[in-house]
């Protein structure tokens, strides 16, 4: 797909542990692409800025937010809501930025509905035991919550075909960036050969 003078929105989702936040990060390398910062009602950790990490609300906005149509998609995780600036997304999009969302399954099928012409992408471990194992591998996911991660991964999984455009396999890093940068076809700097 080529983009049009208005920029593109693009969902990439996948389960924690799959190397989406490094795909993304390539795709922001290669393309003419902005990362959406999301709003949360979720406090500030140290060392997080406003507008950068999160743009944070207290939950009364936010719920006035999504009241009013503010929010494209939003959803509740741990006691704080999580959620997508419809204005921020129509901004850059009308000044011809490509808008790229990290979000998960049911932010996607929102999105969906708003945006009909989103590309929404999925990236998917080869299994189960290979996503564990790189939870595991980064030393910092408690046991309990790698069981969680895993619970949830396996219904993300399974969903992924109803709901995504596009299902990306990742089995090595570079050629799952590759195979995500081909789908979109977005015009930017890429130095691929």
């Amino acid at each position: 797909m080529t983009a049009s003078p208005k920029g593109e929105l693009i969902v990439i989702s996948g389960p924690s542990g799959v190397g989406k936040s490094s795909i993304i990060d390539a795709v922001l390398d290669a393309t003419v692409s902005v990362f959406s910062v999301s709003a949360t009602t979720r406090q500030p950790r140290s060392g997080e800025v406003e507008g950068v990490d999160y743009h944070f609300l207290d939950r009364q906005e936010f719920l006035d937010a999504i009241a009013s149509d503010q929010v494209l998609e939003w959803t509740e995780y741990g006691g704080n809501l999580y959620g997508t600036l419809r204005m921020q997304v129509e901004t850059e999009l009308a000044d011809g930025s490509n808008v790229i969302l990290d979000i998960e399954n049911d932010g996607a099928k929102q999105v969906r509905q708003a945006f009909p012409s989103a590309v929404l992408v999925f990236i998917t471990p080869p299994d189960l035991e290979e996503l564990e194992k790189r939870l595991r591998g980064r030393g910092d996911t408690a046991e309990d919550d790698v069981q969680k991660r895993l619970a949830v991964a396996t219904i993300q999984i399974a969903e992924a075909p109803g709901v995504y455009d596009f299902v990306v396999e990742n089995r090595g890093l570079d050629v799952a960036i590759g195979q995500v940068l081909d789908i979109l076809d977005l015009p930017g700097v890429s130095t691929r050969g």
